[in-house]
């Protein structure tokens, strides 16, 4: 070569020589723009109602003592006129991790949608390139341009787009807006989770905090009654067994407070972790004994109709299933023919001068279509196994109902009951306080004996420890009450939770960038 470029002659462009070179591009659009509102094959998922279904006899009897008004659900917490139990709880929304990740999840689901939402536009992809090429001299034999060389420069826009006939990309976007849906759901159920959670460590907490008081102050009762039989002893009105059975029941009494102040350790650490701060975090914040909380309001009592609409276990399991119901209808869309578009339009030159002429404009415009004839049974095989998962997932939204009904249940039932307990226990303390003013006085006039006094001393203290225990029972059981009726966020609230993982619902998603 001397380095002269020889240039080959132009070919006409496809359709050149037509009147109307832009004619059947145009007729292929319009034609395809015709197929595209067409009907969405497999089923139309219709939700599931249980509701008539549903018995009435999962509600306690002590419903009939409960408040109508659903309102204090959303903010059960409150009820309870706790300060630090609210703030603890704000604390948690914040920096619980596994509310961060369920926030992930839900981020995730949202961009998956979209990306199944970006199936039903073509694809536009704008692409240029520069080739340098020699033709064969063996190749082309006898030809003007053997043993040539060139440079050809093209650039333009390349489109590519499935047409929707037959429903499978709506199937998809219709599943996974169904999968966005489950995953707001899971949100709200660990949101829900972790509001139980946090108010039963708080309430265990100060429930060991409470027994460890009555703990220390019967060991310093009975420190007083040991100092009372020595002196007795010393004086000679009183047997050595008496001292000894004294130094027993101080032990006795003593050694439970270790276990104690370790349970005491346990319940700030798993608070702690609640919160999202390290173990011991905690310790000096809440070392100040405080009351067990109580509510200042009964919880509310719902129907079960009310109870599928809020709890967020349920719905995430009917999104689940919409969504399965969905992939029925994408899998039976491979059984019809899948119809495309692709085209171009660019410039294509060997001068890179001449690069913006119109001469150098290309086109094309290729519809096509694609119809698997036979597959061996692949295709009905594959709508058969969405049809069973989707039978699943009904089973799995149907057993998820009955055991929200069951757990609803119980809780209300364990709820009644240990008011109960709580209520004659209390009664029992105060008899029991009365009794040892009383045998204590008899004791200093000898007119009981010290076994008496002891008997007395022992049943107050673990009356008022199994006084204390029931009280915190009653509150988490109360706790466990909203947890089962799904308190914890509104249900008329639709939107998705924030993107900063903040634990209040709601939040935009971001501005779409120059790729999507």
């Amino acid at each position: 070569m001397n380095g002269r470029r020889t240039r080959p002659a132009r070919r006409a462009p496809p359709g050149a020589n037509s009147p109307r070179s832009g004619g059947p591009g145009s007729v292929v659009l319009v034609f395809l723009a015709a197929l595209l509102p067409g009907c969405a094959v497999g089923p139309d998922y219709e939700p599931p109602d249980l509701q008539a279904t549903v018995p009435d006899a999962w509600r306690a009897e002590v419903e009939a003592e409960m408040s109508s008004d659903a309102s204090p659900l959303v903010r059960w917490w409150e009820t309870f006129g706790d300060t630090t139990l609210t703030q603890l709880i704000r604390r948690a929304e914040l920096a619980n991790r596994d509310l961060t990740a369920a926030v992930g999840r839900v981020e995730e689901a949202r961009a998956l949608r979209g990306v199944a939402k970006g199936g039903l536009l073509p694809d536009l992809v704008l692409d240029g390139s520069y080739t340098r090429f020699r033709l064969s001299e063996n190749g082309f034999q006898g030809s003007q341009l053997e043993g040539q060389e060139f440079d050809l420069w093209s650039g333009g826009l390349s489109l590519s787009w499935e047409i929707d006939l037959f429903g499978r990309v709506r199937r998809s976007v219709e599943a996974a807006s169904a999968e966005l849906g489950a995953s707001v759901e899971e949100y709200r159920d660990v949101l829900v989770t972790l509001y139980a959670e946090v108010a039963a460590s708080y309430v265990d907490a100060r429930t060991f905090q409470q027994r460890l008081t009555f703990a220390n102050a019967n060991a310093e009762s009975q420190r007083r009654s040991l100092q009372l039989t020595r002196d007795r002893f010393r004086a000679g009105l009183t047997s050595a067994l008496d001292v000894t059975q004294a130094e027993s029941n101080l032990a006795t009494t003593e050694s439970q407070i270790p276990a104690l102040e370790d349970g005491l350790n346990r319940s700030l650490n798993r608070l702690a972790v609640l919160l999202g701060e390290p173990p011991g975090d905690l310790h000096d914040e809440l070392a100040a004994p405080a009351p067990i909380p109580a509510p200042e309001s009964e919880v509310a009592a719902l129907l079960p109709a009310d109870l599928l609409r809020r709890r967020p276990d349920i719905r995430r399991a009917e999104r689940r299933l919409a969504a399965q119901t969905a992939r029925v209808g994408i899998a039976t869309a491979d059984l019809y023919p899948s119809f495309s578009l692709t085209g171009f339009l660019g410039l294509e030159s060997l001068e890179v001068e001449e690069f913006a002429e119109g001469e150098s404009l290309s086109w094309s415009v290729v519809p096509g279509f694609r119809w698997n004839l036979f597959s061996g049974g692949k295709i009905r095989n594959r709508i058969r196994a969405e049809e069973a998962r989707t039978r699943q997932a009904l089973a799995a939204y149907e057993q998820t109902v009955l055991l929200a009904l069951e757990e609803t249940g119980n809780s209300l039932v364990a709820y009644g009951r240990e008011k109960e307990r709580r209520d004659r226990l209390t009664e029992a303390v105060r008899a029991s306080q009365r009794s040892v003013e009383i045998v204590e006085t008899q004791y200093r006039s000898g007119l009981t004996d010290f076994q008496r006094y002891l008997d007395s001393q022992r049943s107050l203290f673990n009356q008022q420890d199994a006084l204390a225990v029931s009280a915190g029972q009653v509150t988490k059981n109360l706790i466990g009450v909203n947890r089962a009726l799904g308190g914890g966020w509104d249900p008329d609230a639709t939107a998705e939770p924030d993107r900063s993982a903040a634990a209040e619902p709601g939040g935009a998603s971001p501005a779409p960038g120059p790729g999507d």
